[in-house]
């Protein structure tokens, strides 16, 4: 899954899932200024390849991800890390780390990462003012609660009505 977040000329993606390419067409999204991950699971990184068409138009685009996701996208995508014998056609990225607890500039705004739990794996939800991204989410503590507040649009996964180990059920998201 793939969320695209614009506002006046920027436009941002968070994940990059194996129906990335179908979503950016659905939604027309014509560039792309940086995707965010929230976590390495394939669903969220599997379509890094298919940034290629918004490489070709305008260049190499910046991701954002914590330094264990960046280490897992260049061990499974090492073609579009690698520096010497680089293919030609291979997408361009600028890795950028996200450290917990450091905002970090986005287009004219500002992006918060919210340190969340997947069970037993961080992840990175997101606020990028009034509106949060929180997905495969299990726990937020009640420190990483305050950075929740005062939102007019929170997004959260609710896997199912029964429990599960590593998601919130639809109780748990409805409780957050």
């Amino acid at each position: 899954m793939s969320v695209w977040i614009s506002w006046k000329d920027h436009s941002y993606v968070i994940d990059c899932g194996p129906d990335f390419r179908q979503q950016m067409l659905a939604s027309n999204c014509q560039k792309i200024d940086g995707i965010l991950y929230t976590h390495e699971h394939a669903d969220h990184t599997a379509g890094l390849d298919d940034i290629r068409p918004f490489n070709f138009k305008q260049g190499e685009i910046p991701i954002y991800a914590h330094q264990r996701v960046l280490e897992n996208l260049k061990k499974r995508f090492d073609y579009i890390f690698e520096i010497n014998n680089r293919y030609p056609g291979a997408p361009s990225v600028k890795s950028i780390e996200v450290i917990n607890n450091h905002p970090f500039p986005i287009g004219d705004k500002t992006a918060i990462p919210i340190n969340v739990m997947h069970g037993n794996l961080q992840v990175f939800g997101y606020r990028i003012d009034d509106f949060a991204y929180l997905t495969d989410v299990k726990t937020v503590s009640a420190s990483r609660n305050r950075k929740i507040k005062n939102l007019k649009v929170l997004v959260v996964n609710a896997l199912r009505e029964e429990p599960h180990a590593t998601h919130f059920n639809l109780q748990e998201a409805l409780d957050l």
